[in-house]
């Protein structure tokens, strides 16, 4: 008797737990390819959501040129590309980059500093409240730069729509 007392003790414990416990919201994962301005690139954007909620987000970029560090198999012909140029990603070439923004356009911030501030404006962000804060803009790309402190690409509206559709394709 003193077995079955001790176990109906036990279960009972356990209840409790089993009753309040909360199904964690589902993690899911949007990937797409955005060209977010131009047309001699395109931009790999990463969302990962925790039901509506972006809890991380990525942006790399792609272009074909000469003098940068080029994806995989890029230095054996891969894609047929001009002699003495790669497929590069901008993130990986950051710095290289960078350098030609500052030169060409007169950049103050690095091509990956300016990445992430993007990113981190969209973290912690729902779904709803990304693509509000994208309909505010109203397509103006100045308001865009200006929401997002200490970035200054031009694009910056365009890599948010990027994430935005990233985050609604996720499953």
């Amino acid at each position: 008797m003193k077995k079955i007392i001790a176990l109906l003790l036990v279960l009972c414990l356990f209840v409790p737990f089993g009753v309040f416990a909360e199904e964690a919201p589902a993690i899911k994962l949007g990937q797409v390819q955005w060209a977010a301005h131009g047309t001699k690139c395109f931009a790999v954007m990463t969302v990962v959501l925790e039901g509506d909620v972006i809890i991380a987000a990525h942006i790399d970029e792609y272009q074909v040129g000469a003098g940068m560090v080029g994806v995989p198999n890029s230095e054996n012909g891969f894609g047929g590309f001009a002699e003495g140029t790669v497929l590069y990603s901008k993130r990986v070439n950051a710095e290289a980059y960078s350098n030609n923004m500052a030169t060409k356009a007169g950049s103050t911030v690095a091509l990956d500093v300016n990445y992430d501030l993007i990113q981190a404006f969209c973290v912690g962000k729902t779904v709803a409240e990304l693509e509000a804060a994208i309909a505010a803009f109203n397509g103006d790309a100045t308001a865009a730069v200006d929401a997002i402190s200490g970035a200054t690409l031009v694009d910056t509206l365009g890599y948010l729509q990027g994430l935005l559709a990233a985050a609604q394709a996720a499953k």
